[in-house]
């Protein structure tokens, strides 16, 4: 500190020519932003996703972003050890084998009818199909708390593409996970980016041994937003 450095990090966005640049605001470019360099991302073996601590210097007179000096944390890991983890494509998919338990209080009735009529597995994909207001992002909300308040060793994932800005606000009150949005008045290649990012983080922590749930809301948005 005494010499101008600081600690700072975000998420790894790594673009042209190899270089990438760590994303603080909703994944998406920012004034905030800290630059990494090739030769870094290339002797650690970063990759886009990755959630990257580390020793940072602010911008020189021609700079425009804060620098990255060191690497002190790759995924919570250390550096070298984050350079043995797998690919993401080598990992051997499995049939789900494990319920994931939603119920949490006897008043809230959807987790339980889900793990009754529905049940959730571990490596499962869903999908809730409803008619708009029918109240599918309150199940989603439901979903969630259950997932956070009976396993708190997953890293919860809540990706909203295309809501309104106090749809983020709410959902981001409501529910103790790691929230990711494009609202709609965001350009749809960023709604695009966003989804990209956050599915690039997801697989970054699969492959540093950790379990992932992502709820995505919404898909249909998601599907305009690449047409």
């Amino acid at each position: 500190e005494r010499q101008g450095y600081i600690f700072g990090g975000g998420v790894l966005d790594i673009v042209h020519e190899g270089i990438g640049f760590l994303r603080s605001d909703h994944l998406l470019p920012g004034p905030e932003d800290i630059y990494v360099s090739q030769s870094q991302i290339r002797r650690f073996g970063l990759r886009s996703g990755d959630m990257v601590i580390g020793q940072v210097r602010p911008p020189k007179e021609t700079e425009r972003y804060f620098g990255l000096l060191r690497v002190e944390a790759v995924n919570g890991l250390d550096p070298e050890a984050a350079k043995l983890r797998p690919k993401f494509e080598r990992l051997i998919p499995i049939f789900p084998n494990q319920m994931l338990v939603l119920e949490t209080k006897p008043n809230i009735l959807a987790p339980r009818l889900l793990d009754l009529i529905a049940p959730i597995g571990r490596g499962q994909r869903g999908l809730i199909v409803s008619p708009p207001k029918a109240g599918k992002t309150t199940i989603l909300k439901q979903i969630a708390n259950g997932i956070t308040t009976n396993y708190n060793h997953i890293h919860l994932m809540v990706v909203l593409i295309g809501e309104r800005p106090e749809e983020v606000t709410d959902m981001d009150r409501s529910v103790e996970a790691e929230v990711v949005a494009a609202t709609f008045d965001d350009p749809v290649r960023d709604q695009v980016r966003v989804a990209e990012m956050a599915l690039e983080r997801a697989k970054r922590l699969v492959e540093s041994d950790r379990d992932v749930v992502i709820l995505l809301d919404g898909i249909t948005r998601l599907t305009r937003a690449y047409n």
